[in-house]
């Protein structure tokens, strides 16, 4: 996000510059769940990181929707922090080593990246309530639920992980 090129004038603008910041996120993710999902060695992992991956493309339709409500492009954004999550992602997915142990550092990262989306979406609904939008702060609610049941599904594959790993007495 480049906000020394943005004219911010209204709490409307920084709607539509977060709408497409969490729009370029979510696009990033599309990419980068199923090399999540390939170097997972959990079974359960795997399977999570792949069901998220369905559940970010109806993210982004949903976005989609809210930006053809407003006429408005989606693109022109591209999220940095999502850059650096993907890119501390790339380094668990070439890691040697113990499995359950990267596959926690994989948990890690993506925690870090529902938590990111989690306060987006917080933001852009309370945005949406605030300009009289409902029917974009519905969508970004259901949005940011499922986001929140990720991220407590991400913690208890994590704790099943642990408890079960060789390496849980380090």
């Amino acid at each position: 996000m480049k906000l020394l090129s943005l004219k911010i004038n209204s709490l409307s603008d920084v709607f539509i510059q977060e709408l497409r910041d969490i729009y370029s996120a979510e696009n990033q993710l599309v990419d980068a769940l199923p090399k999540l999902a390939d170097a997972a060695s959990s079974l359960e992992l795997k399977a999570g990181f792949e069901a998220h991956l369905d559940q970010t493309k109806e993210h982004v339709a949903r976005l989609e929707r809210i930006f053809e409500a407003l006429g408005i492009d989606p693109g022109g954004e591209s999220c940095e922090a999502m850059e650096g999550l993907v890119s501390e992602g790339k380094d668990y997915i070439g890691a040697e080593g113990d499995p359950d142990s990267r596959d926690v550092g994989l948990i890690a990262i993506a925690q870090k990246v529902e938590h990111y989306e989690i306060a987006g979406y917080g933001t852009l609904r309370a945005l949406a309530l605030h300009l009289n939008n409902p029917s974009a702060a519905e969508l970004l609610e259901q949005t940011l639920d499922e986001e929140a049941k990720t991220d407590q599904k991400l913690t208890g594959i994590a704790e099943r992980i642990l408890r079960a790993g060789p390496n849980r007495a380090e």
